[in-house]
């Protein structure tokens, strides 16, 4: 039975969505994100689970066993994020929550009595879109993002995390690290959408995670002198533009060489007319790569080869560190204990990911674990990301037989 998957799912396909692209804009703390929120405490409601939003914005809803007494303590904790990147999919981040709480529901219509407290979560602003920063929510909990850096972090409005709290009704003086985590949460297990083929090439509909990439961001601002596109001669010219076209080719260059990935794929440019050699080009950087020795390579030999670039045109650099994830490797422990409970499904293959979650955030603190469900074409952070219903469906079972041997036992 699987039957609340699919309606929960239909609830929330429209919110958020661009008519144009058909791609979500689920920011932090916009109406997108904030009439998600109220469907979160809705599907909390409907199932007579008490809703928390603890200071950094994270949601929670508890199911306590009966006659519990006191705080929830040693949690099987599941779920993921509501938001998304621009003109994203509809997958990232809200499968993991409709499948945790299908697995409620799944786990109630069987009869299970868990004997320690189980929560759905849904962490706040986990891809960075609005403000820059990816995993606010848990990096704050954890202690990882000092909450002075979060509150001054701008989106591209100039609008202060602080000021969107603020208007979102929110308490900006809250936000801090949370004391209470490691006593709460005994376990977080992420089910997510898989972004890569890896699955769809070994034709399997499930994988846990074994590790996560290191991965960061990383500002590159290039600054020239702006002057008229006709009338400036060539040999004249201090066009940030030229330096920053050079410095993404010898970025994918430099990926290539030490089997990485770099990206450029945010880029701000002023005065940004048609008719104008640009003043600044101000670009995003991210990268990733199988260990630590070799991000600090690439970003170092992608940073050097900038420089030369811009020296040669007369441009100066500035580069910023936003962010530094350092390698995840998942526990053994809680990645067999989920296999365990998965055995009737066959062999279930064990991959690495290259994308961030805040399972990878948490694990400095908690036990974590991650499931993942097909994604046949492996495009993701796109309007093309899917997967399929029976996959889903497969993937909301498989999270209800491990919640299930996780609190029976």
């Amino acid at each position: 039975m699987v039957s609340s998957f699919d309606p929960l799912w239909a609830e929330i396909l429209s919110v958020g969505r661009h008519a144009s692209s058909g791609g979500y804009r689920r920011y932090a703390w916009s109406d997108a994100d904030l009439t998600l929120r109220e469907w979160f405490r809705g599907c909390a409601a409907a199932r007579s689970m008490e809703v928390e939003e603890d200071r950094n914005g994270n949601l929670w809803a508890w199911w306590l066993p009966r006659n519990w007494v006191g705080d929830p303590r040693g949690a099987f904790v599941t779920g993921s994020h509501l938001d998304s990147v621009p003109d994203g999919g509809a997958y990232d981040g809200p499968l993991g929550i409709v499948s945790a709480f299908t697995a409620v529901d799944l786990l109630r219509a069987r009869g299970v009595r868990p004997t320690i407290p189980i929560a759905v979560v849904a962490f706040s602003d986990e891809e960075g879109a609005r403000f820059g920063v990816a995993c606010i929510g848990s990096q704050l909990s954890t202690g990882a993002l000092a909450p002075e850096r979060a509150l001054g972090l701008r989106d591209g409005e100039g609008i202060t995390l602080a000021e969107a709290l603020i208007r979102a009704g929110r308490d900006p003086g809250a936000l801090g690290a949370d004391a209470t985590l490691t006593d709460r949460v005994g376990v977080f297990v992420e089910l997510h959408i898989e972004q890569g083929r890896a699955l769809d090439l070994v034709d399997r509909p499930l994988a846990l995670a074994s590790a996560i990439w290191p991965h960061g961001r990383w500002e590159f601002d290039f600054t020239g002198e702006a002057n008229h596109a006709g009338a400036t001669r060539l040999v004249d010219r201090h066009d940030p533009m030229l330096p920053f076209a050079s410095t993404v080719y010898a970025a994918r260059a430099e990926a290539t060489a030490l089997a990485a990935v770099a990206t450029f794929g945010k880029v701000l440019v002023a005065p940004n007319g048609t008719n104008a050699i640009p003043s600044r080009v101000r670009a995003w950087l991210d990268a990733r790569a199988e260990d630590q020795s070799t991000l600090e390579t690439l970003v170092a030999r992608i940073t050097e080869r900038a420089r030369t670039h811009a020296g040669s045109e007369g441009v100066t650099l500035t580069v910023n560190t936003e962010s530094i994830t350092p390698i995840v490797d998942f526990p053994p422990e809680p990645r067999a204990r989920l296999a365990a409970a998965l055995t009737h499904l066959g062999d279930i293959p064990v991959i690495p990911t290259q994308a961030g979650h805040d399972a990878g955030i948490l694990s400095d603190r908690i036990p974590t674990a991650m499931l993942f469900v097909r994604n046949p074409t492996g495009v993701s952070h796109s309007p093309t990301e899917h997967a399929t219903p029976d996959d889903c469906h497969i993937g909301a079972l498989a999270l209800a037989d491990v919640m299930s041997a996780w609190v029976t036992t």
